[in-house]
């Protein structure tokens, strides 16, 4: 079977889903390029699907532009070519290789990723406790770091952190729907711990999204390393970001920690795609939907200058903010000023 073929076969699914485990012994660079990909650009793939669905797409757009094809086709191409610009020699090796070269490769990169995901469950459960409460205080009643039969909506401090934003945590009545599963959350119901100081204004949703300190320490914990989480940042990288080179955060690294933070604080305790509890696949692509919008092109890059300014603080992508009356700010305004007159002209 060509790899054309193989890729046909898998058409009825997109290959932005998890697909099943599969084992791949190596050592071979692409895993450790998977563990970062992962993390970073998309988290929840099936890799033998979104390389096979991606040749043959190349072959296509040779008589049917982008464009033609579905959003989900779109998004998956992108995330495609994004793997292909990231490791030099990848598309030579894909377009030469039979079926199973292909299908290897992939299994390759999505070891890393499953592997890196797995990683950061384990490592998360343990370390967000530290972060949940005020210095000093304890949990009450205690939360076990080993297990996560008592979190979720089934203990206070968790659960007034996973209710979602909108929702009264102090309404009992609230509290027990939701503690009794009459009231069910679905992936896209956001908790309030995404933002900053657990406050949601309804009328201005993007205020504090995404901004909460859970969060940054969350991400410093798996990019920086464990020990920057209470340091101030520094100029000095190390951890899973130099490794890589990382010098700024990108919006699917965000949405992989606010995914993982929030599968840390319930009660599941293990990760599945096909767990209709915590929905987390339906979370980050939820997160992802938003991030990508170009709509919210202008709070998405404020919400990363933000970012970049917790956690690389010394990176170019930290000091974005445009110098005012510079020539860069009065190129600018012209443009938008052009922008906002021909939009007045076509709609007079």
């Amino acid at each position: 079977m060509s790899a054309q073929e193989v890729a046909s076969s898998k058409r009825g699914s997109s290959a932005l889903q998890m697909g099943p485990r599969k084992k791949a012994s190596s050592s071979d660079p692409l895993v450790s390029h998977g563990r970062h990909f992962g993390r970073t650009v998309f988290a929840l793939c099936n890799y033998p699907s979104l390389l096979t669905n991606g040749i043959l797409r190349l072959e296509q757009m040779e008589d049917t532009p982008l464009e033609e094809f579905s959003a989900e086709e779109r998004r998956e191409h992108g995330v495609f070519e994004h793997l292909l610009d990231s490791y030099p020699g990848l598309l030579e090796r894909l377009k030469n290789g039979s079926e199973e070269e292909i299908l290897h490769v992939g299994e390759l990169i999505g070891k890393g990723a499953a592997g890196a995901r797995g990683d950061d469950t384990k490592t998360l459960k343990s370390a967000i406790l530290d972060w949940i409460c005020p210095k000093g205080e304890a949990i009450q009643p205690p939360l076990h770091r080993n297990s996560k039969i008592d979190r979720g909506f089934n203990h206070e401090l968790t659960g007034s952190l996973l209710c979602p934003a909108g929702l009264n945590w102090n309404d009992p009545q609230t509290k027990e729907n939701l503690r009794s599963g009459e009231m069910l959350v679905c992936g896209d119901q956001w908790p309030i711990f995404l933002y900053a100081h657990q406050t949601y204004d309804p009328e201005d949703p993007w205020c504090g999204l995404l901004r909460s300190r859970l969060l940054v320490s969350a991400y410093k914990h798996v990019f920086t390393s464990p020990s920057s989480v209470d340091r101030e940042p520094k100029a000095t990288r190390s951890g899973n970001a130099r490794l890589h080179g990382m010098n700024s955060v990108t919006v699917a690294s965000i949405a992989y920690i606010a995914t993982q933070v929030r599968f840390a604080l319930t009660s599941s305790s293990v990760f599945s795609r096909t767990d209709t509890v915590t929905n987390s696949e339906t979370f980050y692509h939820s997160l992802l939907d938003l991030l990508e919008d170009t709509d919210e092109s202008k709070e998405v890059d404020e919400l990363l200058v933000w970012w970049n300014r917790q956690v690389f603080p010394t990176s170019s992508a930290a000091k974005r903010t445009i110098t005012a009356n510079s020539a860069l700010s009065k190129i600018r305004q012209k443009r938008l000023s052009l922008k906002q007159s021909s939009l007045t002209v076509v709609s007079s």
